[in-house]
């Protein structure tokens, strides 16, 4: 059984929760290698292949004390939410990014993490308010997620946790058709934004003068 198959929501087996999707994908392909390029997993996720990507590019930043990863996923959401906006109906990824590889096993650890702290949350989605997440809401909220996707960019301390946990929670809403879950995402991506927009250069401006000083 190939990972395609394991996630196709019409099996039998298949796996309840987005989460358990991801595990499923990552755990056949650990069969066969140690990393996954990009372009692999969006192919292997199969339908809802946005909410699912959206969603496995996002723990890592949502996760606080988890290094590197966030920077090296930020700029794939951004042009998968982008995609969204712009209506595209499954994910395209440039050959640069499609070759990206992400070292499995690391991202079988941010799953577990995820799973452990927040798949009760995970639990409580189910269908409502359709129109959010419909085809033209889904386009409005690939425009909107661009932004805290692009701020998980920002070399500032722990500036990915927040946007990151936006972002699952509005992949998550995605994948259910929750419609609340995808507002509630959104707006906690866009309060984080505006705070750093805000706060971001005093922030600065203290720790060079802190350093320099």
């Amino acid at each position: 059984m190939n990972a395609h198959t394991m996630i196709d929501e019409k099996t039998d087996e298949a796996p309840r929760g987005a989460l358990a999707k991801i595990e499923a994908v990552l755990a056949a392909k650990a069969q066969t290698g140690t990393h996954i390029t990009l372009g692999d997993l969006s192919d292997a996720l199969g339908e809802r292949a946005y909410g699912l990507m959206l969603l496995i590019l996002s723990l890592p930043c949502c996760l606080p004390f988890v290094y590197i990863l966030p920077q090296i996923v930020a700029l794939p959401m951004a042009v998968l939410a982008w995609q969204m906006a712009v209506g595209r109906r499954a994910p395209w990824l440039p050959e640069k990014l499609r070759n990206r590889e992400i070292e499995i096993e690391t991202m079988l650890g941010v799953v577990a993490r995820a799973k452990r702290y927040g798949g009760w949350l995970e639990k409580l989605a189910h269908p409502r308010f359709a129109g959010v997440t419909g085809r033209l809401g889904s386009r409005i909220v690939g425009a909107l997620m661009v932004v805290p996707a692009l701020s998980v960019l920002v070399p500032l301390p722990l500036t990915n946790t927040v946007p990151g946990f936006g972002i699952a929670l509005a992949s998550v809403g995605l994948i259910e058709r929750d419609g609340l879950f995808t507002i509630a995402g959104l707006l906690a991506g866009f309060i984080w934004v505006a705070l750093l927009v805000i706060g971001g250069p005093a922030l600065i401006y203290f720790i060079v003068d802190f350093l320099t000083a």
